[in-house]
């Protein structure tokens, strides 16, 4: 499902976005643990790190730490105008250079175990997708929150994942073609049920999140809710389009045939296929 193009290198295996908007209290934790986490699997990586007009002083944080480490492939971008999460997250893989790609928040939420656990599992599936196995360091309504827009989400594209909000790990390509237009927190759900009608393989990892380190959490706040709204229905309008337009036409990216002038010789085609299994849908 990669579906790489000769244009798209990858210089490492994995590059993390980092999001940052007045984290202040957590930037720095977040990074020396994906720095941790990495170098522990064993996987080379960049950090694309995004502040999205902060009013703290996460950038001045984040500044001298790259200067007292020179040496970790850390880039820093400081947005002019608040873009919204969804609109970094689509910025930042194309700044990176790696193979796979993930979203970290920067609110050193999840653990170096926890993240250990996800990128053990680089090259498993198109699509490591992880799930709170125990939620209940959330408050009922946190929790019954989740729980309905799983619902919501699995009842509106017809799949049934465990999770949707779990930073899931993809193919960086797949990002940079198949990015949702969303600005807020739904445009994980949208990109991995867009995937999923490409018929993208995954698996489901569990893990174990830990609460945040500080601040509130952006979740609530009213044009967030309002995106999720609108990622609620792309989904449902994606659905409707499989009642209308036949699974051939629906060509997932891993049965492309290419011919490349270099591979044609003596009249002799050379046709490669990219050709993945795609079955290999299953929980970890």
């Amino acid at each position: 499902m990669n579906g790489q193009t000769p244009e798209i290198t990858d210089e490492c295996d994995l590059t993390l976005f980092i999001a940052c908007y007045n984290e202040e209290v957590g930037i720095i934790p977040t990074i020396k643990t994906v720095v941790a986490a990495a170098t522990t699997v064993g996987i080379t990586y960049d950090i694309v790190i995004i502040d999205d007009c902060s009013v703290d002083t996460s950038v001045e944080i984040i500044v001298e730490f790259l200067r007292l480490h020179p040496a970790l492939p850390i880039t820093l971008y400081v947005n002019a105008l608040n873009q919204g999460l969804g609109s970094n997250f689509a910025e930042a893989a194309f700044r990176g250079r790696g193979k796979y790609y993930r979203l970290i928040c920067g609110d050193n939420v999840e653990s170096q175990d926890t993240l250990v656990s996800i990128f053990k599992h680089l090259g498993e599936a198109d699509m490591i997708i992880p799930y709170p196995a125990d939620t209940m360091f959330r408050g009922p309504f946190r929790r019954f929150v989740s729980w309905a827009y799983t619902v919501v989400i699995n009842l509106l594209s017809g799949y049934s994942i465990r999770y949707y909000n779990g930073l899931a790990v993809h193919f960086r390509y797949n990002v940079m073609r198949w990015h949702s237009n969303s600005h807020g927190f739904g445009f994980q759900a949208d990109l991995i049920t867009r995937l999923l009608d490409l018929k993208a393989s995954y698996i489901e990892v569990p893990v174990y999140p830990n609460e945040r380190a500080g601040g509130e959490t952006k979740a609530f706040k009213f044009r967030n809710i309002c995106s999720v709204a609108h990622t609620l229905l792309e989904i449902f309008v994606r659905r409707l389009g499989t009642f209308v337009y036949p699974e051939s036409t629906r060509r997932p990216l891993n049965r492309l045939r290419v011919y490349r002038a270099g591979d044609l010789s003596d009249g002799h085609i050379v046709t490669s296929i990219t050709d993945k299994d795609a079955d290999a849908t299953h929980s970890t």
